[in-house]
């Protein structure tokens, strides 16, 4: 019988030990922040907001260029969202990760206006205004203006902010949990959840959310087993980029850090193979692996931090082209469902958009164009069609079938393969 507890107490400890933060771990986790550091540098567009969140939420410093980054997001960033607000755009997913991200840097956020309707009024109260849009919009068309992930960010980033959520505002993501609304075609949208999971769960601790308490209680339950079931072999949740987050909202919704070993695990496996290289991705995983979620900037005073975070000269890397080529066939679904096929012959680990560039260029009917985003390139035309977030449409990505789980700058053409690009509805 005490050899049985003996080997009970050995299994817990090797359970526990995956989410130890010291060693290996921790030099891991030093690296991750070098290269969100890095990003800063090289980044191209807009500076990013979730970059500085990771950032201020980690338990590594460099306060100046932390503070470099903070006056960008202050001009740049600002800017583009002031031009967004003057042409009507619904934006409240970027207004709440810009309220986050001067949160997390304890920026006094009554400091920060935009002009709208020819008057000046603070960052919080153009969010608000955006969630009554969004809100509204459920009302009338059963969705958000933009998408419950979005509605979720804006929940998330008032109630951090110290702002009571309208109880009207969270009702409508509690029924949405209810109906399962956060779909992406016909699979559920794991971040969606994860988001919509950390909201809620800012409500609830907020003690403003009484009316409904029992099912804001239910509808946390039903987010936490639906990204419990979505907990594949290998640990991830949903896929590879969807992990941080889920873990992250399994945190702040109570879990055990044993509960989450395993996915800490996977995103440690694939952090050190290189998977994180968008910064995107790795703004979201390290929160996770240092046991951190969004909720943490609600209660973050900015005090004592560490400051030993020195980056070190690296030697520039000379990517030579590579000789050999692979063929890469093209399918364009049209809305109609009408296809044409092209073919083009890549470089060997070129990027998809590389690959769409030379198809481009070869003068075969082929045209496409591409927007910005916080996780990179996206397409949004293509063929001279256009799929569009206001037409509840966007153009879906496959390899040979399988649906790909990084964009077009970030997936690398290895292999001959069938890359079908489907003008798809959400």
């Amino acid at each position: 019988m005490l050899s049985l507890v003996i080997i009970a107490i050995l299994l817990t400890l090797a359970s526990g030990k995956p989410c130890d933060t010291e060693g290996s771990n921790s030099e891991l986790y030093l690296s991750l922040n070098k290269n969100l550091l890095r990003s800063l540098e090289t980044q191209e567009g807009l500076p990013n907001p979730s970059v500085h969140l990771a950032l201020r939420l980690s338990n590594y410093h460099n306060l100046a260029k932390e503070s470099e980054h903070l006056n960008r997001l202050k001009n740049n960033l600002h800017n583009d969202i002031q031009s967004s607000l003057s042409n009507s755009q619904p934006i409240a997913g970027l207004l709440a990760l810009y309220t986050l991200a001067l949160k997390s840097s304890c920026y006094d956020l009554n400091t920060i206006t935009f002009t709208g309707s020819e008057k000046n009024e603070t960052l919080l109260t153009h969010l608000k205004k955006q969630m009554e849009d969004e809100k509204q919009h459920i009302a009338f068309s059963h969705r958000p203006l933009t998408n419950y992930y979005q509605y979720s960010l804006g929940v998330l980033a008032l109630c951090a902010s110290g702002i009571r959520v309208n109880n009207h505002v969270s009702n409508k993501l509690i029924k949405a949990v209810e109906l399962e609304h956060f779909k992406h075609g016909d699979t559920e949208s794991i971040d969606t959840h994860a988001m919509a999971g950390m909201a809620l769960q800012c409500v609830k601790d907020a003690g403003s959310h009484v009316q409904n308490a029992a099912e804001l209680d239910t509808a946390l339950s039903t987010i936490k087993q639906k990204l419990l079931a979505a907990r594949r072999a290998d640990g991830h949740i949903g896929n590879e980029f969807s992990t941080g987050l889920a873990v992250q909202a399994l945190l702040a919704m109570g879990s055990q850090v044993a509960e989450c070993a395993a996915s800490m695990e996977a995103m440690r496996t694939d952090a050190r193979s290189n998977t994180y290289h968008n910064p995107m991705g790795i703004s979201q995983i390290l929160p996770a692996l240092q046991q951190k979620s969004y909720l943490a900037v609600k209660s973050k005073e900015c005090l004592n931090e560490d400051d030993t975070l020195v980056l070190e000269p690296i030697d520039p890397v000379v990517v030579l082209p590579s000789e050999s080529t692979v063929t890469v066939m093209v399918e364009v679904v049209a809305s109609s469902g009408t296809a044409v096929v092209y073919s083009v012959d890549a470089p060997k680990e070129s990027s998809l958009l590389e690959a769409l560039e030379l198809l481009k260029g070869k003068n075969v009917g082929f045209t496409f164009e591409k927007e910005s985003s916080l996780w990179g390139p996206f397409l949004s035309a293509v063929n001279g069609e256009q799929a569009r977030q206001s037409d509840r449409r966007y153009w879906h990505l496959s390899s040979d079938g399988t649906s790909l789980t990084q964009g077009v700058k970030d997936f690398k053409i290895e292999v001959a393969q069938k890359i079908t690009i489907k003008n798809t509805s959400y």
